[in-house]
């Protein structure tokens, strides 16, 4: 796993598949603590654990694990964080069974293109199910979290039906789970891929752009640090060209 300082308080986390990031609160008023976006694929928090440390913080200074949906590379290793550290673990209503294991989530609507790239990440993360957390505190659209100075759940549905962003105002900073990416190619910002509805996840992106976040901060790729808004309208410009060119057809190019 790799560990990459983004900001003083942010810390990128990445995964053979995926990425996480930590968040660190202390200082100007704020509650000391570590709050952790995505806890990456099943065998993380070991690692996790060990990255935390190694920034001078002691495991149980993670406060919560806030997931932004139940996909695998996102939440398999939420349950080990929270053994490893007594964080709570967060994550939108409508995802949260499938977090807890309760049923199976549904699975994303592929275009063509797209199985071939899915079933390359699939042979990336560990076989079989992955330990699930005990708990899981149940988000809502609006909820504000005493994270970086109030950190607003976005209710972005499209990739999953649950799905979430994070928006830190007070710092400009925007997590968008999978509803955005950064291509591996250029680094260029695209509406996610691998959804349940390309349409809703469209819808999504204009819902963060108009946040107008300074840094936004992807599930996969690379994240944006300045200037995340005007990344982000000019995806949604793209995909909406796009969708045009194929005759209205609804899909979300790559």
């Amino acid at each position: 796993m790799d560990v990459v300082e983004l900001h003083p308080r942010l810390h990128l986390l990445r995964f053979s598949v995926g990425q996480a990031y930590l968040w660190r609160d202390g200082g100007e008023g704020h509650e000391e603590g570590l709050t952790l976006i995505d806890a990456g694929p099943a065998g993380s928090g070991a690692a996790i654990a060990e990255a935390v440390t190694a920034l001078g913080r002691h495991p149980r200074d993670v406060r919560r694990v806030v997931l932004t949906h139940f996909h695998e590379d996102h939440a398999g290793g939420a349950a080990e964080v929270s053994a490893l550290t007594g964080a709570e673990v967060l994550a939108h209503r409508l995802d949260a069974p499938h977090v807890r294991g309760e049923v199976p989530g549904p699975t994303p609507v592929f275009e063509e293109w797209e199985r071939p790239l899915h079933e390359r990440a699939a042979r990336l993360l560990p076989p079989g199910d992955f330990e699930r957390p005990a708990r899981v505190v149940e988000l809502s659209d609006g909820d504000v979290l005493d994270v970086g100075g109030g950190a607003h759940v976005v209710h972005v549905p499209g990739h999953t039906l649950g799905s979430v962003a994070l928006h830190l105002p007070r710092y400009g900073v925007l997590f968008t789970g999978d509803t955005v990416a950064a291509s591996p190619v250029d680094g260029t910002v695209m509406p996610g891929v691998f959804n349940l509805d390309g349409r809703q996840v469209l819808t999504a992106c204009r819902r963060l752009a108009a946040l107008d976040a300074e840094a936004a901060c992807f599930g996969h790729g690379e994240p944006v640090t300045e200037g995340a808004a005007r990344a982000l309208r000019a995806a949604v410009d793209r995909a909406d060209r796009g969708a045009a060119e194929a005759g209205g057809a609804g899909r979300v190019p790559d």
